[in-house]
């Protein structure tokens, strides 16, 4: 009887979370399974990189984003594979006029070849895009719904002020910032919960329910600097936004993801990120 009302509860768990995801994303239909049939592997010889350049244009192109993106793409040519451009242009807040003509035209004066992505503004080429975020909000959502549903990442209600409440609590009691654990509101609470605040028209944002534990490693194989032992994260960070549009955390991973990148060339000030 036990064995039976412990399926009976898995059961219900699982019919309330997939009632929440529908009723956080009422128009994606497709399923992640659905969008990886869209985004074949690559047909590439053997050892040949795909390698991106995948600036924000929140700023204009500086001497270390162009080395960065000169690295890029010696690898992917020299070893038979593919150099794009995505436009990573999420944060809408602090987009600078001008910043993507800069990017693009930069790229073009100092002789780095695109193989794919926004060849110009508003043209791109290839088959693995949208290469500009934007325009991949239901992508993005698609594999949100299925973590929602599997349990794997919860809607979150607090606002900016409540936030910042919890911060000056935490600095007053001397622990690690950020939403984690004790200090993760609405981690714990149930789908009928979050349900009832929808209902009210109050927009989350959907944090990742992390099971890192700080006191463990992660260990990296980087092309350059060799193994890397790395403390795991414990934060409940945010995937996607009140607005619908991801966070960097979420974009890059499934955009790298579908469009087959191979190698991430990036500035050692990334590392602890």
């Amino acid at each position: 009887m036990c064995y039976y009302n412990d399926i009976m509860a898995l059961d219900n768990n699982l019919l309330a979370r997939q009632k929440l995801a529908a009723a956080l994303f009422p128009k994606i239909e497709e399923s992640p399974q659905m969008i990886e049939a869209r985004y074949p592997r690559r047909q590439l010889k053997l050892g040949a990189m795909v390698t991106r350049i995948a600036p924000s244009p929140t700023g204009f192109m500086h001497l270390g984003g162009l080395y960065t993106a000169l690295i890029s793409e010696r690898l992917a040519h020299q070893s038979g594979g593919v150099f794009f451009l995505r436009i990573e242009d999420t944060d809408r807040k602090r987009e600078v006029p001008g910043a993507l003509e800069l990017i693009i035209n930069s790229l073009t004066h100092f002789g780095l070849k695109l193989d794919e992505g926004e060849i110009a503004v508003g043209q791109e080429t290839g088959a693995y895009g949208p290469y500009k975020q934007s325009k991949r909000a239901s992508i993005y959502q698609a594999f949100v719904k299925q973590l929602i549903v599997t349990g794997q990442a919860y809607p979150a209600f607090e606002t900016v002020e409540e936030l910042e409440e919890l911060t000056k609590k935490q600095e007053a009691s001397k622990v690690a910032p950020g939403y984690y654990g004790p200090w993760a509101y609405w981690r714990d609470k149930t789908p009928a919960e979050a349900l009832a605040m929808l209902d009210q028209g109050f927009k989350p944002v959907i944090r990742w329910r992390s099971n890192g534990d700080p006191e463990h490693q992660v260990i990296v194989n980087d092309m350059f600097k060799g193994r890397l032992a790395l403390r795991e994260s414990n934060q409940d960070i945010v995937l996607l936004k009140s607005n619908g549009l991801p966070t960097y955390h979420l974009a890059h991973v499934i955009d790298d993801h579908l469009m087959g990148t191979t190698q991430v060339i990036r500035g050692d000030e990334w590392l602890s990120s």
